[in-house]
């Protein structure tokens, strides 16, 4: 099998971090690749913040949670409710993805981009996982003060975020395929 295919099987959501930062050399790269995400019409409508800053996270997490506690499913609110639950599982870094309000493509360019970050990131050995929980905090009233401290863009939003480290312990395995999710029309 090639690498490229090795990569994409054997990547999955990591929730368990040690407490060593990620090489910035490697940052570099996970941004370099999600970058070269493709983008309708070439717009390249995103904006990466990364968050090493500690204290950041932990504040982001913390009014997330605060945030989730009025969510109307009922396993957000549960979730928000479990004690000691973190949005990022403690990861040392954070990437947030934005996207242009305006641009109608944002979110689907975003996600090309969010999954370039978890491919690029296994392939360099690190521990990722698409989390989206850490982002209530932008549906409420904190919102622009946490792009602001984010540097988030004006007329860009906080769509997707990717908890990132070094993994502790080992990788899940793989759940089961579903069968029955591919139709050929020949």
């Amino acid at each position: 099998m090639n690498e490229t295919l090795q990569t994409i099987k054997n990547r999955r959501s990591i929730r368990s971090f040690t407490e060593q930062q990620i090489e910035h050399n490697d940052l570099q790269t996970i941004i370099e690749a999600a970058k070269y995400a493709p983008s309708g019409g070439g717009t390249q409508p995103w904006h990466f913040s990364i968050i090493q800053k500690k204290e950041l996270i932990e504040a982001l997490s913390v009014a997330s949670i605060e945030a989730a506690k009025s969510h109307e499913a009922e396993y957000i609110r549960e979730l928000a409710n479990r004690k000691g639950f973190h949005a990022f599982y403690g990861a040392p870094t954070l990437i947030v993805v934005s996207g242009v309000e305006k641009n109608v493509w944002s979110a689907a360019d975003c996600a090309a981009a969010t999954q370039n970050i978890l491919l690029s990131a296994e392939s360099l050995g690190l521990g990722a996982c698409w989390v989206n929980f850490g982002l209530f905090v932008f549906g409420s009233e904190n919102s622009e003060q946490y792009k602001r401290l984010l540097k988030v863009p004006d007329g860009y939003k906080p769509l997707y975020s990717v908890a990132l480290g070094y993994r502790k312990g080992n990788a899940p395995a793989a759940a089961p395929r579903k069968e029955g999710t591919t139709s050929y029309v020949e």
